[in-house]
């Protein structure tokens, strides 16, 4: 694998590319032993920040680090899970399910159901992504998810130009495992009982697309947990090899019970997916609407649940053995706007445990910043887009030194 993220490299020199070589990332702010990165969904800072609907987050983000000029890379939710955890999209263009591996194809048993349509064959070679234009004058050019009324408004999809360009097909789960370190996703309304989290696009958290077409008879289900908010399942080795690190926030395995477990057994990297009715998403398809953002009391409703699900988050973290022990980072940022005609900037606040919090930054950073800053905080190479030379290590934020340009 190595070899073939060499080559690209070369090529990428040969191409005029800004991708740096093949080497570990440094940052001035140490090692971590720990980090909780926390997602939730389609809300611009502007949204967030000053609403008296999320008060712990206010108070939160106002007590910690605070990148004040953080953006998403494009629309809609796929492509940019794929690039905090893999710095591309991959030519993933749309929240489309994955053609799950061994021959089991992509299931739905809901009567009608057209969602397995055009469904994704897993990564696992080199590709070409898709580029993205900052200022979209045109839905195609983001992706085709962004809804254009007047003059587009500067950044609408992402910070800067992002021209096709090619990957290397892993994640930093895959850079933490060579690495002898260890990761887990965590994914709310996952079923905790078989078939775990194989050939699951959608779960109440309890039956799922897989489930028996007698279930959808009384009408849907709700889509509480979504694929398209599970980047590692878009990958082939992860799906035949990997899905043991992908479970619920509940059961024996799950969030709430690794969190009372000692440092040492808890994973390096948890990556942190709150259900559509608690990540602020809300307007979950299937069944009654149970958080729906149809008038604005229902969203205003659905943010206060997101605020409460992001206090019960960081608190239990904080109160975690895992938490005392260490140099420890939680990371909050939310994926994308709702790819509206406004700038593409979201919330991404960070708490560390070792240094001073409280730190403010407006330097423009966006997700492929924040992967090569947890590279540099695991010691791992840069990967993909996050070795662009735009791609700075945001060092102030995790309590770190400017150093070499980077911020």
């Amino acid at each position: 694998m190595k070899r073939a993220f060499l080559a690209l490299a070369a090529a990428a020199v040969m191409t005029g590319s800004a991708y740096a070589d093949d080497h570990d990332v440094d940052g001035t702010f140490g090692r971590l032993d720990h980090v909780f990165l926390i997602i939730m969904e389609n809300q611009t800072n502007t949204d967030i920040l000053g609403n008296p609907d999320a008060p712990f987050i206010n108070s939160y983000v106002a007590k910690v680090n605070h990148a004040t000029n953080y953006f998403g890379v494009g629309h809609p939710s796929a492509p940019n899970y794929l690039e905090i955890v893999g710095g591309s999209n991959f030519g993933v263009n749309n929240d489309v399910w994955p053609n799950w591996t061994n021959g089991e194809g992509c299931v739905d048993n809901a009567p009608g159901s057209t969602g397995c349509n055009g469904a994704f064959t897993p990564i696992s070679t080199p590709g070409v992504d898709n580029g993205v234009v900052a200022t979209a004058t045109t839905s195609t050019q983001c992706n085709g998810q962004i809804t254009l009324s007047g003059s587009p408004a500067p950044n609408n999809c992402a910070l800067r130009d992002y021209p096709a360009h090619a990957f290397t097909p892993q994640t930093i789960a895959d850079q933490l495992t060579a690495r002898g370190l260890t990761w887990k996703a965590y994914e709310e309304s996952l079923p905790i009982v078989t078939p775990g989290v194989f050939g699951i696009n959608y779960s109440d958290g309890a039956f799922s697309n897989l489930s028996a077409a007698s279930v959808f008879a009384p009408g849907p289900i709700q889509k509480l947990y979504a694929v398209k908010h599970n980047p590692f399942v878009y990958f082939r080795n992860v799906e035949t090899t990997g899905l043991d690190h992908i479970v619920d926030f509940d059961g024996q395995n799950g969030l709430w019970a690794d969190l009372q477990k000692d440092a040492d057994d808890v994973p390096n990297f948890s990556f942190i997916v709150p259900n559509q009715c608690h990540d602020m998403h809300g307007f979950v398809s299937g069944g009654t609407p149970i958080c729906s953002t149809g008038t604005a009391a229902e969203s205003a409703f659905t943010m206060s649940v997101g605020d409460a699900e992001v206090e019960k988050l960081i608190t239990g973290i904080k109160a975690s053995p895992a938490w005392q022990h260490g140099r420890n980072v939680i990371v909050l940022t939310w994926d994308e706007n709702d790819y509206s005609n406004a700038a593409n900037r979201v919330v991404l606040a960070v708490e560390t445990n070792y240094e001073k919090n409280g730190r403010v930054s407006d330097d423009p950073v966006d997700h492929f910043s924040l992967l090569r800053t947890l590279e540099a905080g695991f010691g791992l190479p840069c990967l993909n887009h996050s070795c662009d030379a735009t791609s700075e290590v945001m060092n102030r934020l995790f309590g770190g030194t400017r150093r070499f340009g980077n911020r």
